[in-house]
């Protein structure tokens, strides 16, 4: 296992540890004679706490990350449990709806950018001919972080659907007999016997978004660029900003660091909270 330890280390840990030694500097490309200042190693952390704007960014995350992670596991359990039902026609959907998750981030970007483009939008025509007047979604203060919660929801969903489904094609079919012989309704056998059997599965899989949308990244550069003003401006965008636009490396740094401390923590309440394993009531 050697090789591969060793290509993970310099692929990865490497990396985090130059992240985690640039954030105690005030690095700033415009002032090379700062990568190795360690005068002030907690200046940037400092300036974290006074940021209003970065506080702004942590909230737009919490919106994003709670709408779109709970609305691809209901919508991937919900179709994952139509799609367990044996039905040729059901079977054939099944890869269509794998399209969105296999598709690159960008070229999903820009599929809605021309959805929510109203000079060439399908979906604008299409309610324009009806009668309703849509503004331009992605300009929309009120609908902006919307249109990325409706995206990200799009291009995700499946993730928690394939998860969810490989995880019912595993389930006892003589559990399933036996509540059915006791008078157990379909909606009792999936309260009772199918949700508390792909628990562990529904943890993981919402794990996985959780982390993945605090990556958010490709959907918002285009289409929104963190706009109207900053209220898509998520904090891992925010660290892009300061680290490529302002070329504020220690002050992004910091930031980075304390973002994937807290995914971790997060990560660990939610795990100690809600437990693993797989049990049947």
């Amino acid at each position: 296992m050697a090789p591969s330890l060793a290509v993970l280390a310099v692929v990865t840990l490497l990396p985090s540890l130059y992240l985690l030694v640039t954030s105690f500097t005030p690095l700033n490309l415009t002032r090379p004679e700062t990568q190795w200042d360690f005068s002030q190693p907690l200046i940037s952390y400092g300036q974290l706490l006074q940021d209003e704007r970065l506080a702004n960014s942590v909230w737009v995350q919490v919106k994003l990350s709670f709408w779109t992670v709970t609305l691809q596991l209901l919508i991937g359990v919900a179709l994952a449990l139509l799609l367990n039902v044996k039905s040729k026609l059901l079977e054939a959907l099944r890869t269509v709806f794998l399209i969105p998750m296999v598709l690159p981030p960008i070229v999903v970007a820009i599929i809605w950018k021309v959805i929510y483009t109203p000079d060439i939008s399908p979906m604008h025509q299409a309610l324009a001919a009806m009668g309703w007047n849509v503004p331009a979604l992605i300009t929309d203060p009120q609908w902006a972080l919307t249109s990325i919660i409706i995206a990200d929801t799009w291009e995700w969903f499946p993730f928690t659907m394939l998860m969810v489904l490989a995880a019912l094609q595993m389930l006892p079919q003589e559990l399933l007999d036996a509540a059915k012989v006791d008078g157990a309704s379909p909606w009792q056998l999936t309260r009772h016997v199918t949700l508390p059997f792909i628990q562990g599965v529904l943890l993981v899989a919402g794990l996985f978004r959780l982390i993945d949308s605090i990556k958010a990244f490709p959907l918002i550069y285009i289409l929104t660029d963190g706009g109207p003003g900053s209220l898509t401006e998520v904090t891992n965008y925010y660290s892009f900003q300061q680290a490529f636009n302002f070329s504020y490396l220690g002050f992004s740094s910091a930031i980075t660091v304390v973002l994937l401390a807290a995914t971790i923590l997060l990560s660990w309440i939610i795990i100690r909270s809600v437990g693993w394993g797989t049990k049947i009531d």
